[in-house]
């Protein structure tokens, strides 16, 4: 990092006269401001640095794995999975489940229910609907 070699040569007189000069030209206002403002940029800047260097080194990776696959150096056994490790334990068996045939008449009448059902838990409003005079006095509002 070369901010750090940079910090170290630095003292605090001199960071004392750095935030002087900066309060002069920008201000007790605009001070926050833009010591946010950088603080945004470095963050997106070691953003930047960090996939730069994790793309390089994919990149890197890839170039050395091709050039063994090239050479033919790599393995060639593929190393087995074993299947007795399965999901359920030993001994349960899967229970399909199970289609039923219906006709029309009782599907019709099982879906007329159900529907009925659907209407009766709607609760009723017992208050009586505004008159257009009090809308207009709400709209108005």
């Amino acid at each position: 990092m070369p901010f750090l070699f940079i910090f170290e040569s630095i003292g605090t007189q001199e960071l004392i006269l750095i935030g002087v000069i900066a309060l002069i030209f920008l201000g007790p206002r605009r001070m926050p401001e833009m010591a946010k403002k950088i603080g945004k940029m470095m963050a997106d800047f070691r953003n930047t640095t960090n996939e730069f260097k994790s793309t390089w080194e994919r990149e890197v990776n890839f170039e050395e794995e091709s050039e063994m696959i090239r050479s033919g150096d790599v393995p060639t056994e593929v190393p087995s999975v074993s299947r007795e490790n399965s999901i359920l334990p030993a001994g349960n068996d899967v229970v399909v489940p199970e289609v039923r045939q219906i006709d029309a008449a009782t599907f019709e009448e099982s879906r007329s229910k159900a529907v009925g059902e659907a209407a009766d838990d709607t609760p009723e409003s017992t208050e009586p609907a505004p008159s257009s005079e009090e809308i207009a006095r709400q709209n108005w509002l």
